[in-house]
């Protein structure tokens, strides 16, 4: 190995802490993630509420639907 290539291996580390550090502090600020989350778990809350009133206007609908037939 020539007498160069150790003063470009620190470099190069260097340059990659240098580089993990701004990542880490640019994850650390960003809050994309967290938006995310809370619009999934919006999403969850909406189909949950969805679900229940299908599941509870099922029932209802199916003695509405019934009787209408029972008429004729």
């Amino acid at each position: 190995m020539p007498r160069n290539s150790e003063p470009n291996r620190s470099m190069r580390k260097l340059s990659l802490r240098l580089h993990l550090a701004l990542l880490s502090r640019r994850v650390a600020r960003s809050e994309d993630g967290a938006t995310a989350i809370e619009y999934a778990m919006i999403a969850a809350g909406i189909g949950a509420a969805v679900a229940a009133t299908v599941y509870s206007l099922g029932t209802t609908t199916a003695a509405l639907y019934q009787s209408a037939a029972n008429a004729f």
